[in-house]
């Protein structure tokens, strides 16, 4: 009984702000500021939804969700493709100085983020990627964690496949491509789940890139959209909400492999 109260606990504890975002999307500017507050609206409205749908030119809030969209999805999948060749070569292949570049990698994941703002953003702008998707998108593909995380997966696969599809005359890349990365859709779930929430909900590097707001994706069009209607809370949450669908969506698909994904990687050396 302890336990089921337990979770039933940290249940509200998750869920309870976004019932309370979503609440407050559907009251009026009124009713949401009243006090004491109210957990569901008296007289529900949706016109919080229409003034974000309709948007504004310094406000195009459904072009902040389509470029999130196309930020996180190309982010994505570039993460998982970078992450899966470099983690094959250092969990599968022999080669000199591997075991320095592995530590090297892991090293980073010591250095806080922030100490890489200056260099990404020198880099980003030689390369004529300011103010644009690219720079949301490219900057990160190479993080050390996916190649962590999937070279620990790589580690638990048999080795006896790779020797049995050698036998048959396979290469590294029919290995790679028919062996390992179907046997790893676990841990690729998870590192496609973990790289697409990171880039939706980062707020620092769109602000420092991004200067045009037909560029923005939502976490900092959110602020601006605060200052715009002078905390409309209505309109903030409703917002927020249309921020937290496709989150919701992505995990519930995929939260079957994620548990796996994560249970199964563990830390071999």
């Amino acid at each position: 009984m302890k336990r089921y109260t337990g979770l039933l606990a940290l249940a509200v504890l998750f869920v309870g702000p976004l019932v309370w975002a979503l609440g407050v999307s559907f009251k009026t500017q009124t009713e949401a500021t009243r006090v004491p507050p109210t957990l569901l609206p008296a007289e529900p409205t949706t016109s919080a939804y229409g003034t974000v749908f309709q948007g504004t030119t310094d406000t195009p809030v459904l072009r902040w969700f389509a470029n999130s969209v196309i930020a996180a999805t190309g982010h994505m999948l570039l993460v998982l493709v970078v992450s899966s060749l470099a983690a094959y070569a250092l969990a599968r292949l022999e080669f000199r100085g591997k075991k320095l570049m592995f530590g090297m990698i892991v090293g980073t994941l010591l250095v806080p983020g922030f100490v890489f703002l200056i260099p990404q953003f020198l880099i980003v702008d030689q390369l004529g990627w300011l103010d644009s998707l690219t720079a949301l998108i490219v900057p990160g593909a190479a993080g050390a964690f996916g190649v962590f995380f999937l070279r620990q997966f790589f580690l638990g696969l048999p080795r006896e496949l790779d020797e049995a599809a050698v036998m048959e005359g396979a290469n590294h890349w029919h290995i790679f491509w028919r062996i390992t990365l179907p046997l790893s859709r676990p841990a690729l779930a998870t590192l496609a789940v973990l790289s697409f929430l990171g880039n939706w909900n980062d707020f620092i590097w769109p602000i420092y890139v991004i200067f045009s707001p037909e560029y923005f994706t939502l976490p900092p069009g959110l602020s601006i959209l605060q200052g715009a209607y002078s905390i409309h809370y209505p309109v903030i949450m409703a917002g927020a909400v249309l921020a937290s669908i496709p989150v919701l969506i992505l995990f519930s698909l995929t939260q079957r492999y994620v548990i796996e994904g994560i249970s199964r990687s563990g830390l071999k050396g």
